[in-house]
């Protein structure tokens, strides 16, 4: 029988499989509408051109003894209609299906990912290599031959966590062995910051947790809010911040207006994903990321002030950026990963480990954002397309922001029925001037009977 090749699972995917559950797939989908009703048969066409130009999405999870491992599948993919819920679980124990689903409903295609395969920017390169594809293919007649499309240079399979935070220079095989385990005993005990795992950040604080009634099926409650990208730009301007962290900023003090209970002092911190790839060269397909926490402590007696909580986060942000930082703290996690008492560790307890810090994490963050930035698609392509949309699964409440074109696409996804806080972040924007466009899924059995 022909072995089939496999492969290593990256340093930032293994937390994904230990922390999933039935509320937090770890799947995220990105959508794109179209001004004309999808075309299935061109679309499966589309996919079977595009799937052999990446490897990385040919592969099926498979559990080891010690590590799981991405096998090559020799199935071909298939696009669906969309029938079932949102972002639900994709990887199943045991099973060999693909981790990623591409699905069309009237003029809409989703690709929904499983996070251990790659993150929102390898996830975004083949969406848009799919997605042109299916624009050429089903316009290029009557657009008399346009569409010249350029081969994407990417590296599908690399692991840049390896390629640029293993230690390079020799250690003694004692050091080795329990270097990792001093370093992590020293994080956790700590008296001031944690860093428990490569992607995110823990603080001593008393973190503020946002609590709510869980949908019935455990379906996300979605709320997306369209601004002017140019407009909403200006007021973060004004206040001499990014736009990411100026609607952070807005999130924040959303959360604290709109929580039940305010104690003296109010820690509000946000998981922040950072793109590597902007820091280490790098066009690997794979996951390559960290994640940042930012948090401002609002107090009882003081009235919260917006551009106090701009400075505050985008001070943080900046210092935790730095390269050296973000190389030295990957470095240790990635080392630890290359232990050789960890390799000999079973994968059922490494399982363990990994939830329980994940647990101790979640503890310490109260939401989370992630930004995709700003889409720019071919011309020949981008006047088919009406709109472009990026969300995820989640285990607290969470903001995903894309702007294409004019516009900018604030989605709100939480696990819980209530909307108040988005509901105070949007009416903030809006008593500045801003117009809003805003959707809401049905997530009740009241909704949904409706």
């Amino acid at each position: 029988m022909e072995s089939k090749n496999w492969i290593r699972l990256d340093n930032a995917s293994n937390i994904f499989l230990a922390a999933q559950n039935e509320i937090d797939t770890k799947v995220f989908r990105m959508t794109i509408e179209f001004t004309e009703t999808i075309e299935p048969t061109l679309l499966q066409h589309a996919l079977n051109n595009i799937y052999e130009e990446y490897p990385l999405f040919h592969n099926v999870l498979r559990r080891g003894v010690f590590w799981y491992y991405l096998e090559e599948s020799d199935v071909n993919p298939r696009v669906q209609q969309e029938e079932d819920t949102p972002m639900t679980a994709i990887y199943e124990t045991g099973q060999k299906n693909f981790l990623f689903r591409v699905l069309y409903n009237k003029n809409r295609v989703h690709l929904e990912v499983f996070h251990a395969l790659t993150d929102g920017t390898g996830a975004l390169w083949f969406f848009e290599d799919l997605l042109t594809e299916y624009v050429r293919l089903r316009y290029e007649t009557q657009d008399e031959g346009l569409y010249s499309i350029t081969k994407r240079e990417k590296a599908d399979l690399e692991d840049s966590f390896k390629r640029y935070f293993i230690e390079k220079k020799d250690k003694r095989q004692f050091n080795r062995l329990v270097d990792p385990f001093i370093k992590l005993y020293k994080e956790q005990t700590a008296p001031k910051k944690v860093v428990l795992y490569p992607f995110e950040q823990s603080t001593d604080k008393n973190v503020h947790q946002i609590k709510g009634t869980l949908t019935p099926d455990n379906r996300p409650r979605i709320v997306n809010a369209q601004f002017d990208v140019k407009d909403t730009l200006q007021l973060a301007r004004e206040m001499k911040v990014s736009l990411t962290i100026y609607l952070t900023a807005i999130y924040v003090l959303s959360v604290y207006q709109t929580s039940q209970s305010q104690k003296d002092q109010t820690t509000v911190s946000v998981s922040i994903p950072i793109n590597l790839r902007q820091f280490f060269p790098s066009a690997t397909v794979r996951n390559f990321f960290s994640t940042t926490t930012v948090e401002y402590t609002f107090k009882k007696n003081r009235e919260p002030s917006l551009k106090d909580i701009c400075q505050k986060l985008n001070q943080q942000f900046k210092t935790q950026l730095e390269k050296d930082a973000i190389e030295e703290r990957l470095k240790r996690y990635v080392e630890f990963e290359k232990n050789p008492f960890a390799r000999v560790v079973l994968r059922p307890v490494k399982d363990f480990i990994l939830k329980m810090i994940n647990k101790l994490n979640n503890r310490k963050i109260t939401v989370a954002m992630s930004n995709l930035g700003s889409l720019n698609l071919p011309d020949q392509m981008s006047k088919h397309v009406k709109d472009f949309y990026f969300t995820t699964s989640v285990i607290r409440p969470q903001f995903c922001m894309i702007s294409y074109k004019d516009k900018l696409n604030v989605t709100f996804c939480s696990p819980f029925v209530e909307t108040d806080t988005y509901q105070y972040f949007i009416n903030y924007l809006t008593d500045q001037g801003l117009e809003a466009s805003v959707d809401v899924n049905k997530v009740t059995r009241e909704e949904l009977g409706e």
